[in-house]
């Protein structure tokens, strides 16, 4: 994690927030000049700082996350400088950033931490061109997710070319290492891609394809089905539909038994229900598809609820409670 990524992503934050430096500075009790600094690349954030911001934005520790201690920072530059020698502090300090700033998505606008994922994505695919050893395999994992998660903010400012062609990359390091629920999650996203797209088609398939791919996680499984349903629905194959979602049905209770996996962090059960109305709404069920979007909407954290992501799900209550 560069010090101008932190600031590229704090700068944008703060501007989504309708914070001008000065404001910010005065909201938290800082410098002007030294925060200035700060978001212009040319000092580096302490972590105060960090949590500081944090909790004027109300990201919940993400900004702060993003940041690399000491020992990690040294760690770090061993590893760029001979990937040869790549140890696990270095993976397991790349995944905690990704992790970081999934949680920025939850809060931020997508396109204030798309050049800053892209980036540090680019930096992790060519670090592992060169990785060897036992920790290249984890590695690969943390370089899959990174192209997942960029193509799904991609997908989210609807550049929807360049978003499947990492999702495609996503794909295929996911199955180099035997990992499903990332495989899983990328061919979910290429779902979600043909939805905005309006192809009730790519919708079934896509969706079919991550809940059948191996080592999914039931979460994931469950509400792949759902999604699957809806768009086997859309494209007129009702009873094809309603045994998925009977499928699905029988998913729930394993479902629910498991934690979610971390690359899908979002898929309790409350979400599900999100997918359980689109899943109705494509069948014509409107007051279930009501009932099931307004209790997954109700359901969702406070920092989810008004995420982006949520927007089609508040569009497709609207319709059904429409056409009921």
């Amino acid at each position: 994690m560069r010090d101008d990524d932190f600031a590229d992503l704090a700068r944008r934050a703060l501007h989504d927030s309708g914070y001008s430096i000065k404001a910010a500075a005065r909201a938290i009790n800082y410098d002007p000049a030294y925060l200035s600094r700060v978001l212009n690349g040319k000092q580096q954030p302490s972590p105060k700082l960090a949590r500081s911001l944090d909790e004027l934005l109300k990201t919940g520790g993400a900004l702060a996350g993003t940041l690399l201690d000491v020992d990690e920072r040294s760690r770090m530059t061993r590893s760029v400088a001979n990937p040869s020698r790549l140890d696990a502090g270095t993976v397991d300090a790349l995944a905690g950033i990704l992790a970081a700033y999934r949680r920025l998505d939850d809060t931020v606008r997508p396109q204030s931490v798309l050049p800053a994922t892209l980036t540090q994505m680019n930096e992790v695919i060519h670090l592992l061109k060169g990785a060897r050893g036992p920790h290249r395999d984890r590695l690969a994992e943390v370089a899959s997710e990174f192209l997942q998660f960029g193509g799904w903010m991609l997908a989210q400012e609807r550049q929807d070319a360049k978003a499947v062609h990492l999702l495609n990359d996503a794909v295929e390091l996911a199955d180099e290492v035997g990992n499903g629920t990332l495989a899983a999650q990328a061919l979910n996203f290429k779902g979600y891609i043909a939805r905005q797209q309006g192809r009730p088609h790519g919708v079934a398939r896509w969706y079919s394809a991550a809940a059948y791919t191996p080592g999914a996680h039931p979460a994931q499984r469950l509400g792949d089905m759902l999604q699957a349903a809806a768009g086997m629905a859309e494209s007129g194959e009702r009873d094809d539909a309603l045994r998925l979602v009977e499928s699905a049905e029988r998913l729930t209770a394993a479902a629910a038994e498991l934690p979610p996996p971390d690359t899908a962090y979002w898929l309790t059960p409350e979400f599900n229900r999100l997918n359980m109305g689109l899943a109705n709404l494509g069948l014509a069920r409107y007051a279930d598809a009501v009932d099931h979007i307004t209790a997954g909407l109700a359901g969702l954290p406070d920092e989810l609820r008004d995420a982006p992501w949520t927007w089609e799900h508040r569009d497709a209550l609207k319709r059904a409670v429409a056409a009921r």
